[in-house]
């Protein structure tokens, strides 16, 4: 009777849900967390995420895919969570190739236990989302690329360094000892600790052949994600709590002693009529920057993360710049047990040179002649632009010998299945790259795909035409 009135009580997905998402609003601990996985509704909510995913039919390291999916199925797996008696099994790992020619591992899980992390993940989620840096957009609802570079072009005004981080082989490196400890200091059940860290040692199978995983959140995991934005949250709050108070003073910049002489004596010029005068000494103005930029009083520091790779922008010195990056390497190092990449984390001068995150070029406008209301409007703002080797290397993947050509393997489709695939493909780059100021470049690639895919379309006809000559 008991059980029952358990089921009955958590019956209710969203109900569940939205209590633990309050408790983490108010930052109050999980207890019997463990229980709530009996609710065969969150299993249910949990497969309306998954069955229209293509990796729904992929096996892992058994044979198991969602095809017979059933109620008995999620009772099952219920009955033996009551019992303590259900094990992840290793996920079935395959490397896929990267841009650069080496290849990422990536772990595919059985279906049961695919399900019953979305469960899991759901519950995490419900509780630590609210908690979250707001300036953590990586695998997170409602945030993205597009939410993370828009905080940087509106926010970050002013910038005179950026500061690139990545974190070496981030996800393979997580400290398991560690990410348990924060987990168990907000969830207040052994129960559900032990499950995670069972699935956290569950291991892989690659070419038969079983290896323990002993650091490191599961490659292709549904719950590496949250488990991954967990663990880094602490790096939000040393940034948040620490770096922003310690490098940001001041609520402006003082003015600039000469631009204020000049604008005085702009003013009396046209007073007494001398605008002849006046106008030589207005375009004088334009070249001095209206505050004081090496101003000692005056600092900000801004930043953004999306999964391991994350971006300062700051107003100050180069040496304090320096001094930021050895406090993150420091801190990173000694509280999270990762490691800087030191090739990929670098100190970018906004104003001359560029910082690439995400994909995209950023760095501070700079335009003396654009005015706009009477005023430099340009100066100062953020500017996102496309790469230009991203261009190349996307135009690369149609052409051969500088020339756009046929793409061979694509002539078996039906013309419209292979005008759609071009159509997708760029649109994906256009969308993805809304945001640039540089837009135009595009058209290069949109010359080089649509020659391309008249170029497939009328090799796929002459060789049906060659084809039907002749039988």
């Amino acid at each position: 009777m008991k059980q029952i009135s358990e089921v009955r009580e958590m019956r209710n997905a969203t109900t569940v849900l939205d209590i633990i998402r309050e408790r983490g609003r108010h930052r109050t601990g999980l207890e019997d967390v463990y229980r709530q996985l009996y609710n065969p509704d969150l299993y249910l909510r949990a497969y309306g995420r998954l069955y229209r995913n293509d990796g729904a039919l992929t096996q892992g390291s058994t044979e198991e895919t969602i095809d017979g999916m059933s109620l008995g199925k999620i009772n099952a797996i219920i009955d033996q969570l009551r019992s303590e008696r259900y094990r992840w099994t290793p996920v079935r790992r395959i490397h896929i190739p990267k841009k650069n020619g080496k290849t990422r591992p990536l772990g595919i899980p059985s279906w049961s236990d695919k399900l019953l992390q979305e469960v899991i993940r759901s519950l995490l989620e419900a509780y630590y989302e609210p908690q979250f840096s707001e300036h953590s957009h990586g695998f997170r609802p409602g945030k993205g690329c597009h939410t993370a570079l828009i905080e940087i072009k509106k926010v970050w005004h002013g910038t005179k360094w950026f500061i690139e981080g990545d974190i070496r082989g981030c996800f393979d490196s997580l400290d398991q000892e560690i990410l348990l400890e924060i987990l168990a200091k907000d969830i207040h059940d052994n129960r559900f600790i032990r499950l995670i860290k069972n699935l956290l040692q569950a291991g892989y199978l690659e070419n038969w052949r079983h290896t323990p995983t002993l650091s490191g959140s599961p490659q292709g995991s549904i719950l590496s994600p949250i488990l991954s934005n967990l663990y880094l949250n602490r790096l939000d709050q040393f940034v948040e709590q620490t770096l922003i108070p310690d490098y940001t003073k001041g609520a402006r910049r003082t003015h600039n002693p000469e631009y204020d002489r000049i604008s005085n004596r702009i003013y009396y010029l046209r007073r007494i009529g001398r605008t002849d005068e006046a106008k030589v000494l207005e375009k004088l103005r334009r070249s001095l920057p209206a505050n004081d930029p090496h101003d000692p009083d005056y600092r900000r520091l801004y930043y953004v993360r999306y999964a391991d790779d994350f971006l300062l922008g700051f107003a100050g010195t180069n040496r304090e710049a320096e001094e930021i990056k050895e406090k993150l390497k420091a801190f990173i190092g000694d509280h999270l047990k990762l490691e800087l990449s030191e090739e990929k984390t670098l100190i970018t001068h906004a104003s001359t040179e560029k910082a690439r995150f995400l994909g995209y070029d950023i760095s501070v406008t700079q335009c003396d002649t654009k005015i706009t209301r009477n005023r430099r409007s340009v100066n100062g703002g953020i500017a996102l632009r496309i790469p230009a080797s991203l261009i190349d290397d996307r135009c690369r993947f149609y052409m051969k010998n500088g020339k756009p050509i046929h793409r061979k393997e694509r002539t078996h489709e039906t013309a419209y299945s292979i005008t759609c695939r071009y159509q997708s493909e760029y649109r994906g780059y256009v969308q993805y790259y809304q945001l640039a100021d540089n837009t135009a470049w595009l058209s290069k690639l949109n010359w080089v795909m649509r020659l391309s895919l008249l170029k497939t379309l009328a090799h796929k006809y002459t060789a049906l035409s060659i084809f039907m000559k002749y039988t």
